[in-house]
């Protein structure tokens, strides 16, 4: 059985597993893993490896004295291979992977696993089909896949690099029991062992092709086009399961479908509802009031166009985004985060729920931080740095989501055996007030993907509820849909940053994409100085997709104003000499470091 291979690994990482550097070869190589890594660079600690005459892009690593049952990628984590395991290398002649291998420090203890088999044979509306980069892989029974739990199915199968890239929407059915399926969406927490085959959706453009070769060479163009033509209410229909609209479902699609889309009489459709909608849109909007509305909504996002779109502007952000970073805690989470000063980062609290004792990370959780982690992968160019058990600053209260982290000073980059690279210069010269309206700029690593930039336009407290109103209304099919949904945000507190809310004078609200696995993002305004710390929003699920309304930061000069106090009451002479060497040449900072601790908790002055 496949799930065997990994009983009773030893905890940490100091265990021994066995290597043959050919399948007919008689000897096997006792291995010592002592360090959190690779298995390829485990093995690569053996001088033998260097006689196979091999590039790490070609090596195939079976696990298990079976013939042909299982395969791990070069990056599988040796945590996750049993204390005595066999693994038997060979080379191919073409890329087996299309990713690099990881960097040590963010190698996990197998708890932090969930490690899974996919059959090489695919299950429904795939058996026929290519699923995997390199045909060696048809060689072995099952590819032996690993995931960190809280990530999806999809991001597993993306980052093990040995599947194809546009393998699409898919589930997984269980070996045992092929009836029951698992999205792709779905987390891997507790597929640990089991077995599974790729299923793919039905092909219709597949199935209308073979229809019209039954046909034959002889059939009538006119009997040609109606087999290709694709149902009208199927396009209507798919086009609002996905919540967007033909055009772009069509524009999405590709060629192939549109060649098989009467639009002619999708568009004549369309055309007949147009004198409701007309009639309905008066309604909401009487007199010109509309176009003055979306005047006034062009104007706006001209200006936030106009300002993220100069260059110079952009290449200062550039220069700004060295100091984000991805930040990776072991207990699955990932955010962003970005440098204080020296060797400080300040990123949110609420990444480290249930990882932190007093002002200390619990035994066992590591917290990672990577810089220059803009190109996918396996361009992996990042430097990685782990952070000291110690915190500088914590706090997961209500109104105050933030904690201060200190770097060890050097990293290292994970495609280099040796030297080592600084952490990026820091943001807090840059702190500056929260403007009243007007532009704001996001950079982060939402969903813990490469670097990203979000150019938005601040919602003003007493506009607050009516974006809400403006993204639900139009979205959201049924009044009681809208009545379950409205509750669900409710729920979340989302009245708490409305006027007259206990959040309301407390943070600067915004809409934007990155509101899944931003949290510490810099918030930036047009000027380019950093005002916010993006903490959270409040979201719903609707049509299987997670929906946010509404995002919020922290003012960063608040956040400041409490480390400052911190610092103070520490004793910390040192570091607060640092500070206040910071807050020289900024009058933001500068009018702060004079404020007097019993003034704290007054609320911000956000104009």
């Amino acid at each position: 059985m496949a799930g065997k291979h990994h009983d009773e690994p030893k905890d940490g990482h100091s265990h021994d597993f066995k290597v043959k550097f050919n399948a007919s070869d008689p000897e096997e190589y006792t291995i010592h893993c002592d360090q959190p890594r690779t298995v390829l660079e485990a093995i690569k600690s053996s001088k033998r490896y260097n006689e196979l005459n091999c590039t790490d892009e070609n090596i195939v690593i079976q696990l298990g004295k079976a013939d042909g049952e299982c395969a791990v990628a070069t990056h599988f984590p040796c945590s996750c291979v049993g204390d005595g395991a066999l693994l038997i290398l060979s080379c191919k002649p073409e890329k087996i992977e299309g990713v690099l291998n990881k960097p040590s420090e963010i190698v996990h203890p197998r708890n932090r696993y969930s490690v899974f088999y996919i059959d090489t044979v695919g299950g429904k509306n795939a058996k026929s089909k290519k699923l995997f980069k390199s045909t060696a892989m048809k060689q072995f029974k099952y590819l032996c896949v690993y995931g960190e739990k809280g990530m999806t199915v999809e991001e597993c199968l993306k980052r093990d690099g040995r599947f194809i890239d546009n393998i699409g929407d898919f589930e997984l059915s269980d070996n045992e029991n092929p009836k029951r399926l698992t999205e792709d969406t779905q987390k891997v927490d507790n597929l640990d062992t089991k077995r599974f085959k790729i299923c793919l959706p039905l092909n219709k453009n597949t199935k209308a092709n073979d229809e019209k070769q039954q046909e034959g060479p002889c059939a009538s163009n006119s009997s040609q086009h109606k087999t290709d033509l694709v149902p009208v209410s199927k396009v209507l229909e798919v086009a609002k399961q996905r919540g967007t609209s033909v055009k772009t479902f069509l524009d999405k699609s590709g060629s192939s479908v549109n060649s098989n889309v009467d639009t002619v009489e999708i568009y004549g459709i369309l055309r007949q509802q147009f004198p409701n909608l007309k009639k309905l849109m008066e309604s909401r909007f009487p007199g010109d009031s509309y176009e003055k509305a979306v005047n006034l909504r062009r104007e706006n996002f001209g200006k936030i166009q106009k300002s993220f779109s100069e260059v110079h502007r952009v290449r200062k952000l550039l220069e700004l985004s060295k100091s984000v970073c991805k930040v990776v805690v072991e207990n699955g989470r990932t955010g962003t985060g970005f440098v204080l000063f020296d060797n400080l980062i300040l990123t949110n609290a609420h990444l480290f729920k249930d990882c932190v004792d007093g002002e200390n990370l619990q035994e066992g959780i590591n917290v990672f931080a990577l810089f220059n982690y803009d190109d996918p992968e396996p361009h992996m160019n990042y430097s990685c740095f782990t952070v000291k058990k110690t915190l500088i600053d914590f706090s997961d209260a209500e109104l105050d989501d933030y904690a201060v982290l200190e770097l060890n000073p050097e990293g290292r980059k994970p495609n280099q055996n040796t030297g080592t690279v600084k952490v990026p210069p820091g943001l807090l010269k840059k702190f500056g007030p929260v403007p009243q309206n007007g532009e704001a700029c996001l950079i982060g690593h939402p969903a813990g993907e490469i670097k990203q930039m979000d150019p938005t336009c601040i919602i003003e407290k007493e506009n607050r509820g009516k974006a809400v109103d403006d993204h639900l209304k139009p979205n959201i099919d049924t009044l009681f849909m809208l009545h379950s949904i409205s509750q669900v945000i409710r729920n979340q507190g989302i009245e708490n940053i409305f006027m007259g809310g206990n959040k309301a004078e407390r943070v600067v609200t915004y809409k934007t994409f990155m509101y899944h696995g931003s949290s510490g993002s810099p918030v930036f305004d047009a000027h380019c100085r950093v005002f916010g710390l993006h903490t959270a929003g409040y979201t719903y699920v609707f049509k299987n997709h997670t929906e946010s309304v509404i995002e919020y930061a922290q003012p960063l000069l608040t956040i400041f104003k409490r480390l400052l106090t911190k610092i103070k009451k520490s004793g910390n002479e040192e570091l607060l000499k640092r500070v206040k060497e910071e807050a020289k040449g900024n009058p933001h900072l500068k009018e702060v470091v004079k404020v007097e601790p019993e003034d704290i908790d007054e609320p911000m002055d956000t104009e």
